[in-house]
């Protein structure tokens, strides 16, 4: 039977006819719904770009024009799913193509989308619309669109908006003033700030020249604009003087000017807009007025003159000068005329010349001087001035006459017997007295110093800082009176200083009262091999520094306080509930076992267990929001864990609330601790759920954004960014101002510490992160987590969890000064079949690890008495290179130092930890060695 919808349309027609649907979800056409054979009837009769995709596979269906669109994907597209054919924008329109599934119809104008249809990505642009096919049962069963590709248009209007604005900018700055005149009645559509400076105008657009300029009509100017807007011919105007309005309330002024009208064809003969430019050159005809009635008088009087002749106005601008003057500068008249005498002079002359210029015009009476004039070859002319002021009845200077005689030889001749009278000796004395005056002066350490490190020379400035005489340390090494402390990064400086300058190297000396003083040196050396180096003494400095770190830690001491204050309520209830479950669990324990009843020691144990893991929870929440909780930071695949955490999320949101996961394919890896961040989503999943008593939806999605820095929150990069949104109840401004205060909640007392969103802000910060938060009420929460953008140099995620793996008789050293937590190690150690040693501090270890015995691994406590675990890590790797060491800590300054605290094949676990944690943590880093 015919298939009276596939008939027609064209190439896409014939494919469609021919197209072996058979091996397609859609199946054979003629079983086909009829709402997708109608708008395949539409699309093939159609002559704009129009696809259909149908069914949950959501197969494409394409005309002609649309496979223009396709590019290289077509034919291949025909009956292929949307999202293979569209995989490269699928992160732009999908989320679009799922509304028109939802029942949703969408439309885009202008959209941007980067697509790859032959064969390289490409920017395009595109509007669209999506619009719900619905079957006959009346679900949407697909989705129709028709769009019309629009790069060409967005490029071009985008080309010409930047030509635009190049344009404005050019004629902004443009000397020129200049307007765009349009219609008949020549209504302003551009002017530039010389135009609006030229009328008095702060705008004028809009508004007819006639409205700009009332008088403008009877001065001719408009008749003028018709005949190049009718005839289409350009109007060229010199020194033509037009009456302007420019100021309010006050009478017309008459300007000079020099302009053009150019009129912009229109296609028939007239003009379409004409385009006014011009110059005001009022001032310049004026002073060209003036110039010539001066010259006409002078020239008449001292044209011939022997001396150098000059006529200035009162700001020293040249209106006349002879030829002998002319002579005397070295330039052409033409150049000098419209300078001002003072750009000639010597720059070092200026002052003075301009100094006698101010008392002349005081009041002063006629003065001669000499100053120096620059040649244009460089040349330099000594030159006697003799200055007189011409004043008119009131005393006002009107121009300054200059005579000028050319005495270059005479001071040539006073120059060469100045030398010669001068001596060598002389010379290098003052030079000498100079320097031994600074030397000698000088409040900084003045040293010579050898590459030896042995004193040459000391200022006495050495006794004002140390308290020794030169005397007492010229042929001594710097070590004599150097701190011990800073002796070899002093012979480093010393060493750098030998081969170029350096910069701001600081140390400490010793002073003659015992004390030491802060030194800040700069030194340099010379062609001998010497370094000359001058110290400031910086120990006030440097005192006031640590002064003021003292305050500041006092006052952050004092804000701790006082958060300890406000924790009492929500925090010691909770560790006394959690300290009445352990203790009366092990009471209980303790008597079932005097009474023989072992049989019913689990569920005692359990909720022992179960309530010490809490407190230990609830300690990592302190350590979170005080940034000191230690992290093993490393690559992660938060795709990966956020997928893996669903079955958990699930459980823990039950069945009310929807849970949804939009993850980026191609997200970067993030550089953080995988266990902290599944604690952080899960505390926001947590606080959705609370969020949502009557049930809802929480979204998790992940992407990537890349940021500038803003200088306060969060540093310029790349970050990976996980997304927790809920539809719940949301956040008024005040809660939504207080969300991470630590200590805030809205909970009633027992049943949250308010440190969730405290803990989830300090572990975002400490991995150098951010949180941002957007909530109102009745509209639901959304928290951003950001994590730095890491760079994959290995596995990602985090280490799987499950029972200790078996040992393989390796030996143990165990360093812990608390019996009981050492006793537990052990009996660890023992139960999986490793060898362990026992100390209960640095100075029981030391001896067995001097020893012969055989040791693999060391477990420390960092906070051993005496020598700390660090330090005995130290010693022990000078003896044994290659010895593994686990720190185990339980405080926090330690735990949050783990970068700068931790050398390669060293690692360190926060207490209270899990047992099995340990076993494994024991075994990867035996294995890794």
């Amino acid at each position: 039977m015919a298939l009276l919808f596939l008939s027609g349309g064209g190439e896409m027609g014939q494919r469609m006819r021919s197209h072996d649907w058979d091996a397609t979800p859609l199946g054979d056409p003629p079983g086909w719904p009829s709402p997708l054979k109608t708008i395949t009837g539409v699309m093939l009769s159609a002559s704009q770009p129009m696809f259909a995709v149908w069914g949950p596979e959501r197969i494409m269906l394409y005309n002609d024009d649309y496979a223009a669109v396709l590019g290289a994907k077509h034919p291949a597209a025909l009956g292929r799913p949307f999202a293979e054919v569209w995989h490269d924008i699928l992160g732009e329109v999908g989320p679009l193509m799922d509304r028109g599934y939802a029942g949703e119809p969408t439309s885009m104008e202008n959209l941007l989308l980067t697509m790859t249809r032959h064969g390289h990505p490409e920017e395009t642009y595109f509007t669209f619309s999506y619009s719900p096919l619905r079957g006959e049962d009346g679900q949407v069963g697909g989705v129709f669109c028709a769009c019309q590709e629009t790069t060409a248009q967005v490029t071009a209007e985008r080309e010409r908006v930047a030509e635009m604005d190049r344009l404005r900018q050019l004629f902004e700055r443009s000397p020129s003033f200049m307007a765009l005149l349009r219609g008949p009645e020549h209504r302003f559509e551009f002017a530039n700030r010389r135009y609006l400076e030229l009328v008095g105008r702060a705008d004028v657009t809009g508004l007819s020249l006639q409205e700009v300029l009332p008088g403008i009509a009877e001065q001719g100017f408009i008749a003028l604009l018709d005949q190049v807007r009718v005839t289409g011919e350009t109007h060229v105007g010199r020194d033509s003087r037009v009456l302007l309005d420019r100021v309010p309330g006050q009478p017309p002024e008459e300007r000079i000017l020099d302009f053009i009208f150019q009129p912009l064809p229109d296609g028939r003969g007239g003009a379409a807009a004409i385009f006014v430019e011009g110059v005001d050159v009022t001032e310049a005809r004026r002073a060209e007025a003036q110039l010539r009635e001066r010259e006409g008088f002078l020239m008449a009087i001292i044209g011939q003159a022997a001396a150098g002749i000059a006529l200035t106005l009162p700001d020293g601008t040249l209106t006349f000068i002879n030829d002998r003057y002319c002579e005397i500068l070295g330039r052409r008249r033409e150049v000098l005329l419209g300078t001002r005498m003072q750009d000639v002079i010597h720059p070092e002359d200026r002052e003075a010349k301009l100094a006698a210029f101010r008392a002349l015009r005081a009041g002063g009476p006629p003065f001669t001087a000499e100053w120096r004039h620059l040649r244009p070859d460089g040349a330099v002319v000594w030159a006697r001035n003799s200055v007189t002021a011409i004043r008119d009845p009131d005393g006002a200077i009107t121009d300054v006459i200059t005579v000028s005689i050319d005495v270059s030889d005479r001071h040539a001749a006073e120059a060469a017997l100045r030398e010669m009278n001068g001596t060598l000796e002389r010379r290098v004395a003052e030079r000498t007295g100079e320097l031994d005056r600074l030397w000698r002066t000088s409040q900084d350490l003045l040293a010579v110093v050898g590459a030896d490190g042995v004193l040459r020379a000391a200022n006495p400035a050495w006794r004002e800082v140390l308290g020794f005489d030169s005397s007492q340390l010229v042929g001594r090494s710097l070590d004599d009176i150097l701190w011990p402390e800073d002796r070899v990064a002093t012979r480093e400086a010393l060493r750098r200083s030998t081969m170029g300058a350096l910069r701001h190297f600081e140390n400490r000396f010793r002073h003659r009262d015992g004390g030491f003083r802060w030194v800040a040196w700069s030194a340099a050396p010379d062609e001998t091999g010497l370094v000359y180096a001058t110290g400031r003494d910086i120990t006030s400095e440097r005192e006031a520094k640590e002064a003021l770190a003292l305050a500041e830690e006092a006052l952050r001491q004092s804000q701790k306080m006082e958060a300890l204050g406000q924790l009492t309520g929500g925090i010691a209830h909770d560790f006394n509930n959690l300290l009445t479950g352990i203790i009366g669990s092990l009471d209980i324990m303790r008597r079932r076992i005097e009474a023989g009843r072992s049989g019913e020691l689990a569920r005692y144990m359990d909720a022992a267990s179960g309530a010490a893991q809490r407190a230990a929870a609830l300690t990592h929440r302190l350590l979170a929001f005080a940034r000191r909780q230690s992290l093993d930071s490393r690559p992660v695949d938060v795709n990966l864990l956020v997928a893996g955490m669903e079955d958990l999320l699930r459980r823990t949101l039950g069945e009310q609330i929807g849970l949804e996961t939009l993850l980026d394919t191609a997200l970067w890896p993030a550089h953080t601790d995988a266990n902290q961040l599944e604690s952080a989503i899960l505390n926001l999943a947590i606080n959705a759920r609370d969020a949502m008593p009557d049930g809802g939806h929480l979204y998790i999605a992940t992407g990537r954004e890349t940021l500038e820095a803003d200088g306060k929150e969060v540093a310029a990069g790349d970050y990976v960014a996980i997304r927790v949104s809920d539809t719940g109840v949301g956040m008024p401004p005040d809660v939504l101002a207080k969300a991470f205060d630590p200590f805030f909640t809205t909970k009633p007392i027992g049943q949250g510490t308010g440190l969730g969103l405290s803990m989830i802000y300090g572990f975002a910060k400490q991995s150098r992160g951010h949180v941002r938060v957007r909530s109102a009420p009745g509209q639901g929460t959304a928290f951003t987590l950001l994590l730095p953008r890491a760079q994959l140099s290995g596995k990602t995620g985090a280490a799987a969890e499950g029972a200790a793996p078996q040992g393989k008789g390796e030996t143990v050293l165990v360093v812990e000064d608390d019996a009981t937590v050492r006793l537990l190690v052990v009996e660890v150690l023992e139960e999986l079949g490793y060898r362990y040693l026992e100390a209960a501090d640095a100075r029981d270890a030391i001896p067995i690890i001097q020893s012969a015995q055989r040791i693999d691994l060391m477990i420390s406590d960092v906070g051993l008495p005496g020598m700390n675990g660090r330090q005995l890590a130290e010693m022990a790797r000078s003896v044994r290179p290659a010895l593994r060491v686990l720190f185990v800590t339980g405080y926090a300054e330690n735990a949050r130092m783990r970068s700068g605290f931790l050398a390669p094949g060293m690692d360190m676990m926060t207490k209270p930890f899990a047992l099995d944690a340990l076993g494994t943590k024991i075994r990867a880093m035996l294995e890794a060695r």
